[in-house]
Order: structure tokens, then C-alpha cells, then sequence
């Protein structure tokens, strides 16, 4: 993956980023309006830096998350993972999952992986940008500088209708106009670096 990629290449593509601007969560057609909530996780404080367990210099599991209530109306979440510091036309996506039910608070570490048909509650999982179901392990480039993994959890006033391994498009789609309520969380991670966080004070767009 992109460990391999050289050092001297990951410096020279150091300012070629998506943008955070990119990221769904700042889209204001999806998040216009919406309720900030609380979304953490017990494994590092927001803005802080990826414990290696989560990436590819680890075991590659998908981290804990933890939230607190939701907006009145709120009848499914819905979660999805991007990196807009990749050097791509836009964010990579590390974990798409949709459905999952509002009574839940939580989901545990390393629980973010392939599910085939989704499970009997009405989540399931989707496709990362490595068309794979499940937790892309953060994998940036050495030389290329810190990268924000943003953790965006949307409470929407209905379920999306999504057909079977939706990608990042499809998700787009299936929740624009449903948005009540967002809750962001950003853990870094960088290659021999120290790392930076980009979005510790994130607001949802204005409406």
C-alpha cells in the first residue's frame, strides 16, 4: 500500500491534498443546519494522534467510538471515515456504515469489517476507497506530512436507502436532505513526523 511509496516522492506531493473543504460533513447542501453532538472515542482525544494499533504500522483494527444523544427526530445513524489530506481529487474514505440502529452508543474497537448482506439490525458496511468492505488502516505516504482521519457520524431523520457495498457517491446521495445532526472526530496520523491536527474546533456548515 502506500508505505511503499519513496520518501522523496510523498515530500514532492507534500501540497497536493483533496482539502477538508471536501469532506461531506462540510458540504453545506449535507450538513446545512445540522446539531452538533458529541462523538469521541476512549483510544485518543480529538485532534490527537492515531495510536499505531489503528493503522497499517499496526494491527489495522478500526477504533472504539463513543456518542452521546441524539437530535429529536433522529430514526438511523450513519457513519463514514475520510482523509481529506490524501493526495487525491478528494478524501479517502476509510469506513462507510450505514443503519446503525439510534439506541447504540457505541462501536467497539475492531468492529468495522466486512459483513457480506450487513447484519439482522439493519447495519452494514460499505466500501472503503480500496473497494474493499471494512477499516482502511490509515497508510499515508512517508514524507508527506500529518493527515486528518475525520470520523463523521450523522444522526438522520430517516434510514437511507443504500443497495448492497455503496460507495462514497452513493452515501452522498442516500443522506442528502436527512441530516439532523453531526457529530466529528479527527485523529492524525503521519510517517516519522510529528503530527498536527486540522479540524479540533470543526462546526457543521451553517445553514
Amino acid at each position: 500500500m502506500l508505505e511503499h511509496v519513496p520518501e522523496w516522492l510523498g515530500s514532492l506531493l507534500r501540497n497536493i491534498r483533496a482539502g477538508h473543504a471536501k469532506l461531506i460533513v462540510a458540504d453545506p447542501d449535507i450538513a446545512a443546519g445540522a446539531t452538533r453532538f458529541d462523538l469521541s472515542s476512549p483510544a485518543f482525544a480529538n485532534g490527537a494522534r492515531l495510536p499505531e494499533r489503528f493503522t497499517a504500522d499496526g494491527d489495522g483494527v478500526s477504533p472504539p467510538l463513543v456518542w452521546g444523544g441524539m437530535p429529536t427526530g433522529t430514526r438511523s445513524l450513519a457513519l463514514i471515515v475520510e482523509d481529506p489530506d490524501a493526495p487525491a481529487p478528494r478524501p479517502l474514505v476509510h469506513a462507510l456504515v450505514w443503519g446503525i440502529p439510534t439506541d447504540e452508543r457505541r462501536i467497539a474497537e475492531g468492529a468495522i469489517v466486512r459483513d457480506g448482506e450487513g447484519h439482522a439490525d439493519g447495519r452494514d458496511v460499505g466500501r472503503n476507497s480500496f473497494f474493499a468492505e471494512g477499516w482502511l488502516p490509515p497508510d499515508p505516504p512517508t514524507g508527506h506530512g500529518a493527515h486528518d482521519y475525520v470520523f463523521q457520524l450523522f444522526a438522520l431523520r430517516e434510514a437511507p436507502v443504500l443497495s448492497a457495498n455503496p460507495g462514497r457517491g452513493d452515501f452522498i446521495d442516500a443522506i442528502r436532505g436527512r441530516v439532523l445532526g453531526a457529530g466529528v472526530l479527527v485523529g492524525t496520523y503521519s510517517r516519522g513526523e510529528g503530527s498536527t491536527a486540522g479540524l479540533g474546533d470543526f462546526q457543521p456548515a451553517p445553514a
